[in-house]
């Protein structure tokens, strides 16, 4: 099955509270009642936002690092949701993004309609989910690579929702439906090659599918981000985020590239960014991999979210390109709502014009293999 669906994130703190619950329970909990079809809070490594804060795990065994939790439904279940999680949410940074869904137990998987441009595609599994008798996640990455993808991450996650039913990891327990992520992209006609094997991979296929532009490439400068109004056609304010894709062992002066990245963006002044470690995933020809024991150094992916107004965009992916020189994919889109709250101040707004779905429709320019 496939349908037009939306993708609501929240970017905030580890140690933030709602009452007596830490803001990540409150969350997860109201994702569980509503039973939103997939969900998942995903554990930073560093980052910082409005306040310009820094959170990391460099400098202590910190207890208040970046979280991000995301949840993806259709748009009837994410709209009814948004009021809820306002209720709770007091700071931090909440966006709703535009997305198509598949999901079904037999049916194959097609792109829902002629591939065009770059995709992002989004695969949701459990994290001792098996397919083919290895862990789910080593062969959706392997079949990503088989079939050219540019590159793919896997984000292991602490909490969240499959098929609407709550998964939390526990400290004693198999865990074994507590979800992952799997980012990936590629060009149209290649995510669409691989989408039947994938959904015949896979017990209970749950997939995103979002239209962006690839900016770099393995060092390579393929287009800047467009420039995009700060506002649509129906004067809402619009902003813009750019991934980067990056291996920490990927170094700029003698520093992993995700980290030179957050306090270069941080002394700049932009809004925010946040860095997650995957635990396995690749970027080109290079063999999918993740950390293992006695080695020496990490190859752990990373990847650092940035999202800003277009015009500090712009001004961000200066810095972007001068560390990334060597390494690295760099994506932009467009986000077309979002809410960004302080204890003092709010800006922008969760409403969605009703028009036809930007994420899939809408021709996207940038190049990737």
């Amino acid at each position: 099955m496939s349908e037009d669906c939306l993708k609501l994130t929240t970017y905030f703190g580890e140690r933030q509270r709602n009452g007596r619950a830490f803001l990540a329970d409150a969350q997860l909990d109201l994702f569980g009642r509503r039973e939103v079809a997939t969900s998942i809070l995903l554990r930073g490594v560093e980052g910082f936002g409005l306040k310009h804060h820094l959170r990391t795990d460099q400098l202590t065994l910190s207890e208040d690092l970046p979280v991000v939790s995301v949840a993806v439904d259709t748009r009837p279940t994410i709209e009814a949701l948004v009021n809820d999680l306002q209720a709770v949410v007091h700071q931090g940074l909440v966006t709703l993004e535009r997305a198509w869904m598949l999901r079904g137990d037999t049916d194959p998987l097609h792109l829902p309609e002629e591939p065009r441009g770059a995709i992002k595609l989004t695969v949701y599994v459990g994290r001792h989910e098996r397919a083919k008798q290895v862990p789910a996640f080593i062969a959706v990455c392997d079949l990503l690579h088989r079939g050219g993808v540019a590159g793919a991450t896997v984000l292991l996650g602490v909490d969240g929702t499959a098929y609407g039913q709550r998964t939390r990891a526990r400290f004693f327990g198999r865990n074994v439906d507590v979800p992952m992520m799997i980012v990936a992209v590629g060009t149209g006609d290649r995510i669409g090659r691989v989408l039947p094997e994938l959904g015949g991979l896979l017990r209970r296929p749950l997939i995103t599918l979002e239209r962006l532009q690839v900016c770099k490439r393995d060092g390579e400068l393929i287009e800047r981000p467009h420039a995009v109004s700060a506002t649509d056609e129906h004067g809402m304010a619009v902003w813009q985020k750019l991934m980067v894709h990056t291996s920490e062992r990927a170094l700029h002066d003698g520093q992993p590239v995700h980290r030179a990245l957050v306090r270069r963006l941080r002394e700049s002044g932009a809004r925010g960014a946040t860095a997650l470690r995957g635990m396995w995933g690749f970027q080109g020809e290079t063999p999918p991999h993740g950390d293992r024991l006695l080695q020496l150094g990490r190859r752990a992916p990373v990847v650092t979210i940035i999202i800003d107004t277009p015009d500090r965009i712009a001004a961000s992916f200066e810095i972007v390109d001068e560390l990334t020189a060597e390494h690295g994919v760099v994506t932009s889109e467009t986000v077309p709502a979002l809410s960004a709250m302080t204890c003092n101040e709010q800006s922008g707004g969760m409403h969605l014009p009703r028009y036809a779905l930007e994420g899939v429709n809408h021709r996207s320019s940038g190049g990737v293999g």
